[in-house]
């Protein structure tokens, strides 16, 4: 049988893409979950799921939590400005301990763009290549539960302030980009692979916020403003200046086309449409 093994396992994603490989018909015992602090996932391991110790920081965890994988789903890390030494660790550990495939989360057109966060992934992506294991790079674009964590306060206000202008997004809920990935971690045929992975169909902030007036009952307007404009609300509001001008970088990539493709990759990956922004929204408000 094959062993299957998922990085990060206690987070949102981790959690989908394990749900996702059960409904899939992979047997809980054959897969395990990694993570920093296995009783977050006790009831991973209720059902039968192997729950190993293993920490992107702590290279001496990793040998015994990847023994006897034989594909491995590395989730991104979230620490900005450490991952790409974080990822080196875990794909460095796979290959010793005779993983035959790696399956990783980037964003769209890491090689390429000039997103914020694509250095990081782009670097991950060499250090894959050069390892020698096969790979499957899945190039995720926006999660759309990145845009909820602020519904209560563009309610209240009636508005969403940006600079991502008429910037179009292909952005899928975080349980597709799940599914996607563990399609692709069982699935024959994606060896060496490169996918661009969006949702549609495509959406601006405009839309956005008229599709979150519908699902939510409120009057909520896209009010789209200077870069320099951005940041100064955000630092009005408490952000430092690194924070807020990090936040601003993303609205001027969004604008520039960063979170945007045509490719249909996911909904091949997944073997249907992804879900759609309404529904989506309609769900998380209810």
């Amino acid at each position: 049988m094959t062993t299957y093994a998922v990085t990060g396992a206690s987070g949102p994603f981790g959690r989908h893409a394990i749900d996702a490989l059960i409904e899939s018909g992979v047997v809980p015992s054959d897969i395990v979950a990694l993570v920093r602090t296995p009783s977050k996932v006790a009831d991973l391991a209720e059902q039968g799921v192997q729950v190993r110790t293993a920490d992107y920081s702590a290279p001496d965890t990793l040998p015994e939590a990847l023994a006897g994988v034989d594909a491995l789903l590395l989730v991104s890390g979230s620490e900005v400005g450490q991952r790409v030494a974080q990822h080196s660790n875990v794909i460095d550990a796979a290959k010793a301990a005779g993983v035959s495939r790696i399956v990783y989360t980037s964003v769209l057109r890491a090689d390429t763009s000039e997103l914020i966060l694509a250095a990081e992934h782009k670097a991950t992506e060499e250090a894959l290549r050069a390892s020698g294991v096969a790979f499957t790079i899945l190039r995720n674009g926006w999660y759309i539960e990145n845009y909820l964590g602020q519904v209560e306060q563009s309610k209240a206000m009636g508005e969403i302030v940006g600079a991502s202008g008429d910037g179009r997004i292909s952005a899928a809920t975080r349980a597709d980009f799940a599914a996607a990935a563990a399609a692709a971690l069982v699935q024959p045929g994606h060896e060496n692979a490169v996918y661009e992975l969006g949702g549609a169909p495509t959406f601006t902030m405009t839309e956005f916020a008229a599709a979150l007036s519908a699902a939510t009952g409120a009057t909520i307007v896209y009010r789209d403003v200077t870069p320099e404009e951005h940041t100064a609300i955000l630092e009005s509001v408490g952000l430092d200046a690194g924070t807020a001008g990090f936040v601003t970088a993303l609205e001027v990539g969004t604008k520039r086309g960063d979170l945007f493709t045509d490719s249909d990759d996911l909904q091949r990956l997944l073997g249907r449409e992804s879900t759609p922004l309404a529904e989506a929204l309609a769900s998380a408000v209810k």
